[in-house]
């Protein structure tokens, strides 16, 4: 059972989260013409006061452009305000995740982005791991990703998760904990809702964002990490047989952060991941507002105004 935060954000306003309800014929719910983010938020470990976001401009960003593919406008100062607001009014205790979703909210049949009203919202709820942080199992899903040439995969459409929600369930009744997907050419894309990163040599991989992927802000954070640590780091296709001889494989994501996949298919992986461990700490540092040099990383919301 979730614990969801009391307040929600919708039509404009903080509401309580039982009355903040759509109607059976909103269009979204129909046609998946809805994109939405997720973030993080966990209490100031120096001021029990302020909440500290990791990342809110880039993932602020995301959603305003998600928005556009669907061809509403929603910019990036509207998003962070709302989150704002919404924090203060929920005045949260714990770490929380946080889910802004815009969709078409008229309630008409025809599929169609034009001439059609959009609205906003966010929710939030309690979140340790979503994830185990020891590691998890993993499957090679029998399901595709998608191509960008059919879906527009630079945004976080809510569409485009029937293969991710096809590809966990079959990974999950199978006995694994997560699914790992093919794209159309034969090559490791990401997990159902993670990117993917191997290490081969004392080098860091990560299929490159011509595989289909989700341009993920944890994965461009790790990215960036590895590249201040003189970590080499190589955007580019990988194969599947790489996965199974790499030294450490792990997945990145905003509710996943970083977990290692300790077993694929019926091959278990080295326990040593000492390049994983080492970005991992730092990452968990940063999100904690401990270091310095990455403070433009993260945004404190005052919880009393």
């Amino acid at each position: 059972m979730h614990t969801f935060l009391p307040y929600a954000w919708f039509k404009g306003e903080c509401v309580p989260f039982e009355d903040a309800k759509v109607s059976i014929a909103t269009h979204s719910l129909h046609y998946g013409t809805a994109a939405f983010g997720g973030m993080r938020a966990i209490p100031d470990p120096f001021d029990k006061d302020t909440f500290l976001l990791f990342r809110a401009d880039r993932h602020a960003r995301r959603l305003s452009q998600s928005a556009r593919l669907l061809l509403a406008e929603l910019d990036e100062e509207t998003i962070l305000q709302a989150l704002t607001a919404f924090l203060v009014k929920n005045h949260p205790k714990k770490p929380i995740y946080l889910r802004p979703f815009v969709y078409t909210s008229d309630l008409g049949i025809a599929p169609r982005l034009h001439d059609i009203e959009t609205d906003f919202l966010i929710y939030g709820l309690e979140l340790g791991d979503y994830l185990s942080p020891d590691g998890v199992s993993c499957r090679f899903s029998s399901w595709t990703r998608q191509e960008d040439r059919s879906l527009p995969l630079r945004g976080k459409i809510s569409g485009a998760y029937i293969t991710s929600s096809l590809a966990k369930t079959e990974a999950v009744l199978s006995g694994f904990d997560e699914a790992l997907l093919m794209n159309s050419r034969g090559k490791v894309s990401e997990a159902s809702g993670m990117n993917l990163f191997l290490v081969r040599d004392g080098e860091l991989i990560t299929p490159s964002v011509d595989q289909d992927i989700l341009e993920g802000i944890t994965r461009a954070s790790v990215i960036e990490l590895a590249k201040s640590m003189d970590i080499p780091i190589h955007e580019r296709s990988v194969d599947k047989s790489e996965l199974f001889i790499a030294q450490e494989v792990f997945l990145t994501g905003t509710a996943a952060k970083i977990t290692p996949i300790r077993q694929i298919e019926s091959t278990k992986l080295p326990t040593n991941r000492p390049i994983m461990d080492v970005l991992r700490k730092k990452l968990i540092s940063i999100t904690e507002g401990r270091e310095k040099s990455y403070s433009h990383w993260i945004t404190k919301i005052n919880l009393n105004p």
